[in-house]
């Protein structure tokens, strides 16, 4: 099985030179001009591409030519230039939100916080200075300007998919995952845990965490376990429904308690994408959208282009649009097509391209309807 953690796709490679080369002589204010008539264009929304591989020129590039200046990552202090500094610290958060402000860019979220690990997930020793670590990581946030941290409560086994180039639409390659490839496997070197014992871990956190940062504005969105089975090697995988997610909120009620809402994920469990949308949106519980699809369900499925799975995708769009989400908004898992690398499996630059175009079409022929 190919297990894909959130935490090390943030591994970012020093390019800061060659990206530092795209800098133009356009002004802050310009920028900022750019930036506001994208969010009009995009109904509101704040659509955002992510960076987890690099300061890459390119995607920097084209993350200008279509006008989505959100970057979503994590914190590398090697990515621009710093040594020893730790990712967590005020320093490495400040000179990573100003790289791409230098480019025109807002850093908005970020996906894969440090501190955040084995320790906090399962409940083990050493979880109380994690959290200690994580919770002065989002008062540093929120001195740097960064108010939405996207986490996940999937220890150990992270993003898991057991195929990283099934032929799609065309011979695109696409990411897909089959629960009979893992079913078998033996436990980790963490062994065997219950679902009642992750539930408290989570609580545990959450307690401790959550009216920290509400003290100082951030908006913490956990994401859902993905895939969504039970369980993967004996580590349960709790945040697998609506259900969980409406248990979540309710644990530590507050602003600051929300979720991201990766469609795909979602869509993989069975629920009804508008339905979750209008409950949690209508709550404004929605921090942080995924914007995607699939084909299959929670025990076999695959990653599909935005217009070739089985969500009403325009339905999902426009409850978005009217339930007022007007947040950081990503396309995610995009398939690798004609002409790009599958280097990085869903992340190909070319496949943004198409996802944000198909992205945009739906909201402007949305808030168009809206304004007529």
């Amino acid at each position: 099985m190919m297990e894909n953690s959130r935490r090390n796709f943030i591994k970012n490679t020093a390019l800061v030179t060659a990206a530092s080369a795209l800098t133009g002589p356009a002004s802050v204010a310009t920028s900022q001009t750019r930036e506001m008539a994208g969010y009009a264009q995009d109904g509101g929304m704040k659509f955002c591409l992510a960076h987890f591989f690099g300061m890459d020129p390119n995607r920097i590039a084209l993350s200008k030519q279509m006008n989505v200046l959100g970057a979503v990552g994590g914190i590398n202090p090697q990515s621009v230039g710093l040594g020893n500094v730790k990712n967590w610290e005020y320093e490495a958060i400040v000179a990573v939100r100003d790289f791409w402000a230098k480019h025109g860019i807002t850093y908005r979220v970020i996906e894969g916080p440090p501190s955040l690990y084995e320790k906090t997930k399962l409940g083990l020793d050493g979880k109380d200075q994690e959290i200690e670590t994580f919770i002065r990581f989002i008062q540093n946030l929120s001195k740097a300007g960064i108010d939405t941290v996207c986490y996940n409560w999937m220890p150990v086994i992270s993003w898991a998919r057991t195929k990283l180039d099934k032929p799609s639409r065309g011979g695109a390659l696409v990411s897909s995952f089959d629960y009979e490839d893992v079913k078998d496997k033996p436990l980790t070197q963490y062994g065997d845990f219950t679902h009642d014992t992750m539930w408290k871990n989570l609580e545990y956190f959450l307690k401790a965490v959550v009216p920290e940062a509400e003290k100082v504005g951030v908006k913490l969105a956990l994401h859902p376990d993905d895939p969504p089975v039970d369980k993967i090697q004996g580590i349960p995988r709790i945040m697998t429904s609506s259900n969980a997610f409406k248990r979540l909120i309710e644990i530590v009620p507050s602003e600051s308690n929300g979720i991201t809402l990766c469609q795909g994920t979602f869509a993989t469990m069975g629920e009804d994408i508008p339905s979750a949308i209008k409950y949690f949106g209508s709550r404004k519980k929605i921090h942080f959208v995924h914007f995607r699809d699939v084909r299959g369900n929670k025990n076999n499925f695959e990653e599909t282009f935005h217009d070739d799975g089985k969500t009403d995708m325009y339905e999902a769009m426009k409850t978005y649009y009217e339930v007022g989400f007007r947040g950081p908004m990503r396309p995610d898992h995009v398939p690798t097509v004609a002409g790009d690398s599958n280097e990085h499996a869903g992340y190909s630059n070319y496949g943004a391209l198409f996802a944000i175009g198909y992205m945009r079409g739906l909201v402007e022929s949305i808030a168009k309807a809206h304004r007529a």
